[in-house]
């Protein structure tokens, strides 16, 4: 990652749990607490009642990442602090994970599961059984991330490559009122490095370079990071990654063709401190990725993200503390056929011949805004912190068939999606009690046809510390929350319409009166943090819920509407239902509707001990979904991943210097019921699976560390749940892996 040395770190694993905890002497202390001047203990903060004292360099020994400040709260909370289900993962634990892909990132983190399919270097991500169209919201430095594809496979994903990141950061469920609309499932707030993340205090500049090398796909990896502080009150940092891969080995040992890849990636961002209460950041991000498809297509990826973030305090932080993020993302798909291709012209259904060279193109340019504060203060010995503001986005989609005209499958048009909120934190004594309302418009428009619509969401949590200042237990807090989340349809699910392109031709159908959705969630749940248990110097942090989300006119895709009993579904007497030159034709039609509810219930659970010489987790995620339409019929919802638990264990030795130790993760089995393409309820099996990994890295001196990894040791074949539920043929995932890194630093 550029950095040399560790601090403390945690972390936490994929849809089930794992904890990584770990303390480093030296300048290491710094970049883990993401810079001194900006980071705070959770002590701290609760002796001032919630509100942020002075800053003051924080001993990485002393905390967790379940401890640090997160952005997610938006009012200075550490994650074991709020009332929420809230991960954390940043620092050592990030460089650990030696992650090849944003998919790696996320590895036992509770209620996530990442899906990378042969697209290996793009990411969708999984919250609670939600995804796709942004029913998880993904934000890098404060921008959106909304690009979205139909096919089979991840529908939306994301490009950033993870040598870039600092923290990530998840929230889940629909409690995220002040992050904007949509994000029924939750949010993922990523940040990227700081020049105050990668300098040491003394230090005017500072360079770092990684060289890693991957068996499993011959992979090759180069990180180049510089920063350079002009003064206290403006400095830079830049980094450049390049990676280039080619097709893994499954476990059985099979090349999985086209899951190669090239990709180059850089960033630069600066931030100025005008005054000592003001902060403005300037970045930019940029990715050009390169993949094969299946020897069908090349593919090559663009994304360049601007964004500027703006902070500003009065000298007590009391009635102004006041953001504002403005951004803009463009990401620019071409896909070239590599050979003569079969298809179905989207209007006639009839066989069509797309010639070898041409190209598809997907746009999609994303233009977001974000303003809010947060006031301080107290009535009649209540404390408060009221944070209000708004955000507006907008979507524009402008693509086009390689078969000449619109790509119908991923239709152009524009969404807007905009919103108010106020959230209102009362703090007293043993009792917190957390009130939010959030507006939310939204608005679709296309050359067919527009739609509109708006709502009024609440929340409200009830949290109580029963034994404040009674030993050991004082350290516990239950809560309970009511939250309700709404998410617009997309353009795509409003207006996608034409034959189905390849293989099996029928009808899409647009249906531009789907309703949005609108999720009902309870959540009850408890946070506990203890210090000094069985030696001095050691911490214990758990958190744990249970949680239910209705959503009401959840929408999925119907493929089982027929001609004979549906009049909106038009019947091809050319192409009867028997062999045709590229396909068959199927007599039915797909369109996306809404059911009457989608319910997902479960239960998440992630523990971190530290005991500096050695540091332990846990991560367990239970969850179960289904939706209901209209005429009754239960099906399982294929979004939903099977039970998962995940646990680490490692050890310092050397003076904190050697670092080894290895995770465990197992992933149940999962029958999914659904619907054919006759109607009639059918099921699959997805086998259980489990992974062995170890890790170890040795810190040298502190400008020289090596990282070894090995993944899924035990050479397990398998295949993600959700890749088995929404691709046509299996995609089996790496086998045996080791990786080794080396990063030297200088500076001065």
């Amino acid at each position: 990652m550029g950095l040399v040395g560790r601090n403390m770190t945690v972390l936490l694993g994929g849809a089930a749990m794992t904890i990584l905890l770990g303390t480093q002497a030296g300048w290491a202390q710094q970049a883990e607490t993401s810079g001194a001047e900006e980071r705070q203990t959770a002590a701290e903060l609760n002796e001032a009642g919630g509100q942020p004292m002075e800053m003051a360099p924080v001993d990485a020994s002393s905390v967790t990442l379940l401890d640090r400040i997160t952005i997610v709260s938006r009012v200075g909370d550490s994650a074991i602090d709020q009332m929420a289900s809230v991960s954390t993962v940043g620092g050592e634990a990030l460089e650990r994970r030696q992650a090849t892909t944003s998919q790696d990132v996320f590895f036992g983190i509770p209620g996530v599961t990442a899906q990378s399919d042969s697209k290996r270097s793009v990411t969708s991500v999984n919250v609670r059984g939600l995804q796709d169209f942004g029913r998880v919201a993904v934000i890098v430095d404060g921008s959106r991330q909304d690009f979205h594809q139909s096919q089979h496979g991840t529908q939306n994903f994301f490009v950033l490559d993870p040598e870039l990141l600092q923290q990530v950061e998840v929230i889940r469920g629909p409690v995220a009122n002040t992050y904007g609309s949509g994000a029924i499932g939750g949010v993922v707030v990523m940040e990227t490095k700081d020049a105050g993340d990668f300098l040491k205090p003394e230090e005017t500049w500072a360079l770092g370079s990684t060289l890693r090398y991957e068996t499993n796909g011959d992979g090759w990896t180069t990180s180049t990071t510089g920063a350079y502080r002009f003064t206290d009150a403006f400095d830079v940092i830049g980094n450049f990654v390049y990676r280039d891969y080619s097709d893994y080995d499954d476990g059985d040992g099979n090349t999985v063709e086209g899951t190669g890849f090239d990709v180059l990636s850089g960033m630069l961002k600066t931030t100025i401190r005008p005054t000592e209460n003001s902060e403005l950041k300037l970045g930019w991000i940029g990715a050009d990725n390169s993949w094969t498809d299946g020897g069908s297509f090349d593919n090559d990826i663009r994304q360049n993200t601007w964004t500027g973030q703006f902070a500003l305090q009065d000298d007590d932080q009391s009635w102004l503390d006041l953001h504002v993020n403005l951004a803009y993302n463009k990401t620019n798909l071409d896909q070239t056929y590599l050979q003569n291709a079969q298809q179905f012209d989207p209007v006639t259904g009839l066989p069509v011949s797309v010639p070898a060279g041409s190209v598809t193109t997907y746009d999609l340019g994303t233009t977001s805004f974000d303003i809010w504060n947060t006031s301080r203060f107290e009535t009649a010995g209540l404390s408060h912190e009221l944070t209000y503001g708004g955000d507006w986005v907008k979507d524009d989609v402008e693509n086009a068939s390689g078969a000449g005209g619109p790509e119908v499958y991923t239709p152009n048009g524009t969404r807007l999606v905009s919103g108010a909120y106020i959230q209102d934190k009362i703090t007293w004594e043993w009792l917190e009690v957390l009130g939010a309302l959030r507006y939310d418009y939204y608005k679709l428009e296309s050359d067919v046809d527009e739609a509109s619509g708006d709502r009024l969401s609440p929340r409200i949590t009830v949290g109580v510390t029963p034994f404040m200042d009674q030993g050991l237990m004082g350290g516990l807090q239950v809560y309970g929350t009511y939250a309700e989340g709404y998410r617009s349809p997309s353009v795509t699910e409003t207006l996608i319409s034409g034959m189905h392109p390849q293989g099996v031709a029928f009808p899409f159908l647009p249906n531009p009166n789907l309703e949005p959705e609108t999720a009902t969630t309870l959540e009850a749940g408890l946070n506990f943090k203890a210090d000094d248990l069985w030696q001095p110097g050691d911490a214990l942090r758990l958190k744990a819920a249970y949680f239910n989300n209705d959503i009401d006119n959840y929408i999925g895709l119907n493929t089982s509407i027929s001609p004979m009993t549906d009049p909106s579904c038009p019947y091809f007497p050319g192409l009867p239902p028997v062999w045709t030159p590229g396909g068959w034709y199927v007599p039915t039609c797909a369109q996306y509707q809404n059911y009457a509810k989608g319910t997902i219930d479960g239960f998440e659970f992630e523990g971190l001990y530290d005991a500096q010489w050695m540091f332990a987790g846990l991560s367990i995620s239970l969850s179960n979904g289904h939706t209901i339409n209209d005429d009754g019929i239960r099906e399982s919802m294929v979004t939903v991943p099977p039970h998962q638990a995940t646990g680490t264990l490692g050890f310092r030795m050397m003076e904190n210097r050697l670092t080894i130790g290895g995770e465990l993760q197992y992933n149940a089995s999962a029958d999914y019921t659904t619907l054919n393409e006759d109607g009639d309820l059918e099921s699959y099996f997805v086998g259980d699976y489990t992974l062995v990994n170890l890790f170890a890295s040795y810190e040298a001196n502190e400008n020289f560390r090596v990282d070894f990894r090995v993944d899924n040791l035990l050479n397990a074949n398998y295949e993600s749940a959700l890749n088995a539920a929404t691709l046509t043929s299996p995609l089996y995932e790496p086998g045996i892996t080791a990786k080794i890194g080396a990063t030297l630093r200088f500076g001065g």
